[in-house]
């Protein structure tokens, strides 16, 4: 190309796609890289419009608290009765990570937890500190009960036979 006279070498680009083999990565295309990038992380870093407290996760209007000893998977305890995770439960910690439950032998955890239909612990969340003095409507509640949720004074009607 050296022989070609600046007139011809005028309709030719400045770099040669024989040593530059990345030209789809021009300035133009990482510029609207940066603001896509940048507008995601305003975004993600927006107030929540929920209203909700940072920091304290939104948990099933079901779900009940209490506090849990692992003893030997699935074995648990529960306020101290002895009871028993699912097949396939799930538990998440502070950090709503997953957490194996031989990771928790014979520590005392606040958690919120739902149950399966069979009766057995399904669900549960290790409660954070901001977490844990938060109060559950229902914290009392069966799992069983087909009612509103119940506080620990409230007495439930019953129904006399005539």
């Amino acid at each position: 190309m050296a022989g070609l006279s600046p007139e011809i070498m005028a309709g030719f680009p400045h770099y040669s796609l024989w040593t530059h083999t990345m030209n789809r990565c021009t300035p133009h295309t990482l510029a609207i890289l940066a603001v896509l990038a940048a507008s995601a992380l305003l975004v993600a870093c927006a107030k929540d419009s929920t209203g909700a407290t940072p920091g304290v996760r939104q948990f099933p209007a079901a779900a009940l608290r209490g506090e849990m000893v692992v003893l030997a998977p699935p074995v648990i305890t529960l306020d101290g009765k002895a009871d028993r995770l699912s097949p396939g439960s799930r538990l998440r910690d502070a950090n709503n990570l997953l957490v194996m439950s031989g990771a928790l032998v014979n520590q005392k955890v606040v958690v919120n937890y739902l149950r399966e239909n069979a009766g057995n612990v399904h669900e549960v969340w290790i409660l954070s500190s901001a977490e844990a003095r938060l109060k559950r409507p229902n914290t009392k509640a069966s799992w069983f009960s087909l009612g509103p949720a119940t506080d620990v004074g409230a007495t439930t009607a019953t129904v006399k036979a005539p």
